[in-house]
């Protein structure tokens, strides 16, 4: 099986090239990768425009419909409340994500997926192996910006 979450990693690279928070994210269909995202909140000046929406906007579109049920969706960082509500909504059946965010610590993001509201329940996958390095290309990021601003 070929190692979606690098591909994501790979995206995160490109937006953090581009000044964006390096977050990627692609959705797998079939075994096949069908749409990839990254951030570009800043270059956009769009506060939705997170790897994730982005991702799945271009599988709704491919797939020309809004239910991405046999979908999955590989993302370096744990999604925000905004992009688990998009995960669920679109019905995507699997989440796989590699770091988990620095400042969660009330299961949000679990809790969003999980919800009996939301009509679907998303499995979550934790990918724990790829923690340090996402979580460095994040940190490094960060450090970059405050040192240019500082």
């Amino acid at each position: 099986m070929k190692n979606f979450m690098n591909e994501a990693i790979k995206l995160a690279k490109k937006a953090c090239a581009q000044g964006e928070v390096p977050i990627g994210a692609v959705i797998v269909y079939d075994g096949k990768i069908i749409s990839r995202g990254y951030n570009t909140r800043q270059t956009s000046q769009n506060a939705i425009k997170h790897a994730e929406i982005i991702a799945i906007e271009k599988a709704c579109k491919k797939l020309g419909s809004w239910r991405l049920e046999d979908c999955e969706i590989f993302v370096t960082l744990e999604p925000c409340p905004m992009c688990a509500g998009a995960i669920a909504n679109a019905r995507i059946k699997t989440l796989h994500y590699g770091c988990k965010e620095q400042t969660s610590c009330d299961d949000l993001c679990e809790k969003i997926l999980s919800s009996k509201r939301l009509n679907h329940t998303v499995e979550i996958i934790f990918e724990e192996n790829y923690q340090e390095e996402i979580s460095s290309l994040l940190s490094n990021f960060f450090k970059s910006k405050r040192q240019k601003n500082g």
